[in-house]
């Protein structure tokens, strides 16, 4: 007896990939990334915007370490031939530079701890009470804020600061820090919104208070954002002319922005002084800017993401 044989549906065989076609595709992939066209055009923008940097720091630097006589050449790109530094010592003698700079690190430094601490609480307040309406409305506030310039209400400013006995650098530390919390807030917000609200939970679980979740959890996950904070703090105080020379009534007492326009007129023609001034007064910015500019590309790129 012939026994009919039984066909098996044929099992379905995965041909694995071949490593020579892999490294065909990764190689094509690499080299399209590698051949992307520049974008000229954005190129030269950046270029033109850098060199409205560039080039006045470069006079101011130039200028600076001239003699007087070469200061008034006509001539601000050429380098100078010999180097003097007298300028220097006449423009630290002429403000008082050792007390005016220790004035503004003072305010600066109060502005900058200021800021942060009550950004930081103010938003993460904000934030996590979102569906109360006190607290929604706060943010929008705070955020109307943004669009009052301190020359709109610099009159009584002055006036509510002579009577609270605070025209002083310390009053103006906290109007520096008045004026920056809205968009200090606005950045905080942002960033809190992209920490995952599971990590509370387990802290709470784990039996800790809310004032220890902020300080022991959150504050230092806002660290990145802290740094970009602090810095756009420092800026805006140390460079702030208009507050300190309406606010401080004792002329011994100004940031170093307003002692320079103080002693402008005694600069007269001497260019050397006063770009040696200049200099010595944004030196600080430069320096802090230079070595915390990768701080604020972090703080504004996470914030920008919700994760």
């Amino acid at each position: 007896m012939t026994q009919a044989a039984v066909k098996r549906p044929a099992a379905s065989v995965t041909t694995p990939a071949r490593p020579e076609a892999t490294a065909t595709t990764v190689r094509r992939r690499r080299g399209r990334v590698g051949q992307e066209r520049t974008n000229w055009t954005t190129m030269v923008i950046l270029l033109l915007c850098a060199l409205t940097v560039l080039l006045p720091l470069y006079v101011t630097v130039m200028m600076s370490m001239k003699s007087t006589s070469q200061a008034v050449d006509g001539n601000a790109f050429s380098l100078p031939n010999p180097i003097d530094l007298s300028g220097f010592a006449q423009a630290w003698e002429l403000t008082n530079f050792p007390v005016a700079f220790t004035i503004s690190l003072l305010v600066t430094a109060g502005t900058v701890i200021g800021t942060v601490l009550l950004a930081a609480l103010a938003s993460y307040a904000i934030v996590r009470n979102w569906e109360r309406r006190f607290f929604r409305w706060s943010f929008f506030y705070l955020l109307a804020a943004m669009f009052l310039p301190f020359p709109v209400v610099a009159l009584p400013q002055i006036q509510l600061t002579g009577l609270a006995g605070l025209a002083n650098p310390v009053g103006v530390t906290i109007l520096h820090i008045m004026f920056q919390l809205s968009f200090s807030i606005l950045l905080f917000t942002a960033f809190l919104r992209s920490i995952p609200l599971e990590l509370e939970e387990s802290a709470r679980i784990d039996g800790a208070t809310t004032w220890q979740t902020f300080r022991q959890l959150i504050f230092p996950l806002l660290a990145p954002m802290s740094a970009t904070v602090a810095i756009f703090a420092f800026l805006a105080s140390w460079n702030d002319f208009m507050m300190p020379s309406l606010i401080i009534a004792d002329s011994a007492q100004q940031t170093l922005p307003v002692v320079q326009s103080i002693f402008q007129t005694q600069f007269s023609n001497n260019y050397n002084v006063s770009f040696a001034s200049y200099l010595m007064a944004m030196a600080p910015a430069i320096i802090v800017y230079l070595f915390t500019q990768r701080w604020v590309m972090e703080g504004v790129t996470q914030g920008a993401v919700k994760g």
